[in-house]
């Protein structure tokens, strides 16, 4: 207990100023390992930490000592080894480097007498930058498939090879810190990582975690660290395109309602005013009278493009109003069949979904791959009516893939990483004309920052995060995305172009009318049937029932 007491005030200390250097003096080997161990365990120490170790040992036990403890060979360590007694007295510096053209080496890099004092005997200085250079070494990584951020695809002769942002990233970062020869990334599957190995054995990755973006969340800050956020990881929904619903009023559709009263209105009005100057012309020729309904019909029959009747009368008034209802007419006509082509060709699409509250008023299900259900308690738990009803709609299913795919085949949403999605949607989900069968809502439900986890107080950190920084800032990130989204754009509609009956099929449909568009029409029909039909037999019984005329 007080050991770790002592460590803790060590490390409050050690994070309250900016330079700390932390001096041990021990010629206990055991002594020495314990308090390596504790200095991990307590997170005493960080790159920017400077140790200095005071002791006497055998070389075999130093080397041992110095090789065998994280704190020794990773940490910006060195160890003044006392080598003889008095008068010959010599103390040599001794440091390990990870990473050198020979490999893992304790090195000696000083050495100090009381006649010549400090004298350097290696280019290696006391406190040399262990990471700067990683020699070809194979470093340990922890990977998981996960496009478009991790993908394995398959290389020549049958061989495994890797894509995907976050690998690029990883793969430039080696360039970077390579040294004759390109750094080997040793990569391991999900889940490979054997659970015997320290996770401080993997420099990115830790475990099961891979080297991927991870939310930042506080309760993983107690199990790892993060580097530098390079990333927003998001939740996003994913929905079906909104399709086209029959329905009869797509002959109403073209006009306005206010356009459809002034035509009804006219309508009214005119035959009302033709009448009156009929009228008149009657009493003043003392001519045939012509029934009303007649009038009312000939004018409703130039109205939609019937012949222009003769048995009109032919006074100059009425011509000039026949004249006027007749140019009234083919502008009306013309503008309601264009605007019908249009609407008919080019139909207008119910809204969709795009934020979070009309998401839950419009899915019926939202599903979500594992871990869907810690996602389902947190929103459970929410104070937010809108994120409480969206956890009581939510269901956990296998995979992206039957959950994308049913929320085509049915009316639900479906929860990921908006650019999982983005590249699952273009490469299962594209039509050959290019169009997307889902789409992505415009507001996420989670945003978060997000790096790779690394194990706690990492020396390399500052490293990683500068190569990170240049990446993102150079704009490598979001391009190596965009060429992965069209890579795959483009591998999708080379594969539907192949499928050549298919694809020349679904072009007929398209450009083919439906009975989606007709609807109205046929329905216009089937009333305008049974009207006429029930004019027929309402003419037929009256003539039934009249008496026969007497000539």
């Amino acid at each position: 207990m007080l050991l770790s007491h002592l460590f803790h005030q060590a490390r409050q200390m050690r994070m309250e100023s900016w330079c700390v250097r932390v001096v041990v003096v021990s010629h206990d080997p055991v002594f020495l390992a314990t308090f390596a161990e504790w200095s991990l365990k307590g997170r005493l120490l960080v790159w920017a930490t400077k140790l200095l170790v005071v002791t006497s040992l055998p070389l075999p036990q130093l080397h041992a000592l110095l090789s065998s403890h994280w704190t020794f060979s990773m940490m910006n360590t060195i160890l003044l080894n006392l080598e003889d007694t008095p008068p010959n007295l010599r103390v040599s510096v001794y440091t390990h480097l990870p990473y050198s053209p020979e490999g893992a080496q304790v090195v000696r890099v000083a050495s100090w007498t009381p006649k010549r004092g400090l004298f350097i005997v290696s280019k290696v200085p006391l406190f040399h930058e262990k990471f700067s250079n990683f020699y070809s070494a194979k470093v340990n990584v922890t990977a998981e498939p996960f496009p478009p951020f991790w993908d394995e695809v398959k290389g020549p002769d049958n061989t495994t090879q890797y894509s995907g942002t976050d690998y690029m990233t990883l793969a430039t970062i080696a360039d970077a810190l390579q040294g004759p020869t390109p750094t080997t990334v040793g990569l391991m599957g999900k889940g490979s990582s054997p659970t015997h190995v320290s996770q401080r054995s993997y420099v990115v990755g830790v475990g099961s975690r891979a080297a991927m973006w991870h939310n930042m969340l506080l309760h993983r800050l107690e199990r790892f660290d993060y580097s530098w956020v390079y990333e927003y990881g998001s939740l996003d929904f994913s929905m079906a395109q909104p399709g086209i619903k029959p329905q009869w009023q797509s002959l109403y559709y073209p006009l306005t309602d206010v356009v459809w009263a002034a035509v009804l209105l006219a309508l009214l009005l005119t035959p009302v005013v033709l009448l009156l100057i009929i009228r008149v012309g009657e009493q003043r020729q003392s001519a045939n009278t012509i029934p009303a309904g007649v009038v009312v019909q000939d004018v409703a029959g130039m109205l939609v493009g019937q012949n222009l009747p003769r048995r009109l009368p032919r006074t100059s008034s009425s011509r000039i109003l026949v004249a006027t209802w007749l140019f009234f007419a083919v502008i009306m006509g013309s503008a309601y069949c264009g605007n019908l082509t249009a609407s008919l060709t080019l139909p207008k699409f119910p809204p969709r979904a795009e934020t979070v509250e009309q998401l839950v008023t419009t899915a019926e299900r939202i599903t979500m791959p594992p871990p869907g259900g810690e996602f389902k308690k947190f929103f459970l738990q929410s104070d937010s009516p809108i994120y409480k009803k969206l956890g009581e709609l939510m269901y956990v299913i296998p995979t992206v893939d039957i959950g994308q795919q049913e929320a085509i085949e049915r009316k639900q949403a479906h929860l990921e990483n908006r650019r999982y999605q983005q590249l699952n949607i273009a490469r299962k989900y594209t039509q050959a004309d290019r169009t997307a069968m889902l789409y992505i809502g415009r507001e996420s439900l989670l945003t978060g920052q997000a790096g790779w986890p690394i194990p706690h107080d990492a020396p390399y950190r500052p490293v990683l995060d500068r190569s990170l920084m240049a990446i993102i800032e150079a704009g490598l990130y979001e391009k190596w995305n965009r060429d992965l989204l069209f890579q795959a754009q483009l591998e999708a509609h080379q594969r539907l172009q192949q499928e050549g009956a298919e694809e020349t099929d679904s072009d007929n449909k398209d450009r083919s009318l439906t009975i989606t568009h007709l609807q109205g029409a046929f329905m216009l029909l089937l009333l305008g049937l049974c009207l006429a039909g029930l004019t027929f037999v309402v003419e037929f019984f009256s003539v039934l029932t009249s008496p026969p005329l007497n000539i």
